[in-house]
Formats: structure tokens, C-alpha cells, sequence
């Protein structure tokens, strides 16, 4: 049996889970305070809320000095949910943990003698918490290719296991750009500094293209057919948007957002050659530049990004783990 803890902020977490999870051949269950997805056909424990509201009162001392990142004291929904993972950690005997992401998890399985694999991320992870879970974790599960490294500590790219983009697109056949001069925004849940009124403005400075904004705040009925009518794919900088741009092997134009630890403008530095890549949102009069520069990129560059078998690779190394440990 393999756990996999899903954070709930975005939607992020829970793709990657999925895209892992049809490939496994080890059992797994998933635990988030999220519900299943729709399809999903293995065993899900639905955690307890630990969002700031959960508890009673202001939360107090939440980092406990500095050392996690979300342990407030005195928090009922933290202590139901730790309590929650605690206990099905002892009855169900897993194998290992994937935990994407939180510290506080991590730490708590493995202190209870269970291996853990971390979900990685890009950005600055030196802070004390994110170097406990970074150290303490069997491996770390990095969604990214081994030719485009983190600048870690050699202790930590020695355990890291460099997958490639993980993509629910991953093996779909890609069509050619239509060339028609459309523009797809893709973004996400998970905040964004940018407006609809900076997306309409960019619009309406580039009259000859068309933009489909049908994907902002993530809400695109069909998210794989809006990036194959693209031309070029405007998004964010986070680890699936750019997954799924990968895949769909569209030119792009990113624009990382802020987000802790840096983490958007970590991936959107790795993209070099792969993007026309800004590090905040242009005024309207540099959008037809940077139209025009996207699409004269060579999109074959994305392949390195992602090859279409990162899911695949990153079940096989977690099967492989679950054996070796069911067999000490």
C-alpha cells in the first residue's frame, strides 16, 4: 500500500496524483481534505479542514518558532486531521507516504517509522521547515527534467528522482497550430495577480490576434482542445500549467506569479530557450512583440520539458520503492 496526501489549495496536487495513480500497480490511498474526483476508484480518507477558520480563534504561533510552516496551537481541525492521517498510518501499514506537499505531514509519518517521498517544488526550500522534510524524505519526487536541476544541496539531488513533466495530456496526439493568430489564456486556481481587465487590455492591443479567455481562473469546459486551437498559450508559471502547455507543444508566453518560496519564478527561470518568459505582466503595447517572439520558438524544445512518460517513470520508481521496502 502506498498513501498519497494531496494539499488541498489549487488543483494542482490532486493532477499529479491522478496522473501517478493510473499507472501504479501498488494500491494506493489517497488522503486530502478535497473529496474523490470524479472516476476516482481507489480508497480515499477525507481529511479534517485545517484552514485558519477550522479552529478556535486566531491562530497562535503557527510556525511553532519557526520550525514548521502551519502548526498552530490549540488549532481543533489540525489536531482532528493529524490525528486522522496518524491512525490510518497505523492501520493500514503502508509501504511509504507521498506527501504533496506539507512539512507537517511529512514529518508526522515518518516520525511514525514510515518512509516518506516528497512531492518537490521549485524555489527557495532552505527555510528550516522545508529542510527537515527535504532531509528527512527518502526521495524527492521532482516533476521536472534531470537537464533543468534545481540548485540544491548535492544531499538532496543525490535522493532526488527527476521524472519530467507530469501532464493528465501526456500521449494525446498533438495537431498542428491552427495559424489563425489565436491566443489561449490558461490559468489556475490558485491565485492569480492578474485581472480580467489586463487580459482584455493585452486583447485589444493586438487586434490581429483572437484570444480565448475561456481559460482564466481555470474554467476552460475543455482544457486540451482550447491549447490545440492555439497558436500561442499565454499562462501563469506553475508546475501543471506548464506541463500541459508542454504537452500540448504550443509556442508560450509566461508570466510567473507570486507565490511562496518563490516557486513560479524558480520554474519560469528553468524554461530557458523553452518560452518567451516575463517576469510581471507587460503593458498593452508590448503584447504584439511578444506574440510574434513566441511564435518563432522551436517548440520541439518542449520534448526535454516533457517527453510524455514522466507519470510512467515516477510509478515506476514509487512501485519499485514500495517493493524494496515491503521486503526489508
Amino acid at each position: 500500500m502506498i498513501g498519497w496526501y494531496v494539499h488541498a489549495h489549487g488543483r494542482g496536487h490532486l493532477q499529479r496524483l491522478q496522473c501517478v495513480a493510473a499507472h501504479l500497480r501498488t494500491p494506493v490511498t489517497a488522503l486530502s481534505s478535497l473529496p474523490p474526483p470524479p472516476g476516482w476508484s481507489g480508497a480515499w480518507v477525507v481529511l479534517p479542514d485545517d484552514l485558519p477558520g477550522a479552529g478556535a480563534g486566531a491562530p497562535t504561533d503557527p510556525t511553532a518558532g519557526g520550525t514548521l510552516h502551519w502548526a498552530p496551537r490549540g488549532h481543533a481541525g489540525l489536531r482532528d486531521r493529524m490525528a486522522a492521517i496518524a491512525s490510518w498510518v497505523a492501520a493500514a501499514r503502508p509501504a511509504l507516504v507521498v506527501v504533496d506537499v506539507s512539512v507537517e505531514v511529512a514529518v508526522l509519518v515518518r516520525s511514525m517509522g514510515v518512509p516518506v517521498v516528497v512531492a518537490a517544488m521549485r524555489g527557495e526550500r532552505t527555510d528550516r521547515a522545508h529542510t527537515t522534510a527535504y532531509d528527512l524524505a527518502d526521495a524527492l519526487l521532482a516533476p521536472w527534467p534531470a537537464t533543468r536541476p534545481e540548485p540544491w544541496p548535492a544531499r538532496w539531488l543525490a535522493r532526488t528522482w527527476h521524472v519530467g513533466a507530469l501532464s493528465r495530456f501526456d500521449g494525446r496526439p498533438v495537431e498542428p497550430p491552427p495559424g489563425a493568430q489565436r491566443v489561449a489564456v490558461l490559468w489556475g486556481h490558485g491565485g492569480s495577480d492578474v485581472t480580467a481587465a489586463d487580459l482584455q487590455a493585452a486583447a485589444a492591443a493586438t487586434p490581429a490576434w483572437t484570444w480565448d479567455l475561456s481559460g482564466f481562473d481555470g474554467v476552460a469546459p475543455d482544457p486540451w482542445a482550447l491549447l490545440q486551437g492555439a497558436d500561442v498559450v499565454v499562462t501563469h508559471g506553475g508546475q501543471n500549467a506548464l506541463a500541459e502547455v508542454a504537452a500540448s507543444r504550443r509556442p508560450a508566453v509566461v508570466v510567473p506569479q507570486e507565490r511562496p518560496h518563490g516557486e513560479q519564478h524558480a520554474n519560469a527561470r528553468a524554461l530557458t530557450g523553452l518560452a518567451v518568459v516575463r517576469s510581471s505582466w507587460p503593458a498593452p503595447q508590448q503584447w504584439p512583440a511578444l506574440l510574434e517572439a513566441a511564435v518563432g520558438q522551436d517548440v520541439s524544445g518542449w520534448s526535454e520539458w516533457s517527453d510524455g512518460q514522466g507519470a510512467q517513470r515516477a510509478a515506476r520508481r514509487l512501485d519499485a520503492r514500495a517493493d524494496e521496502l515491503a521486503m526489508a
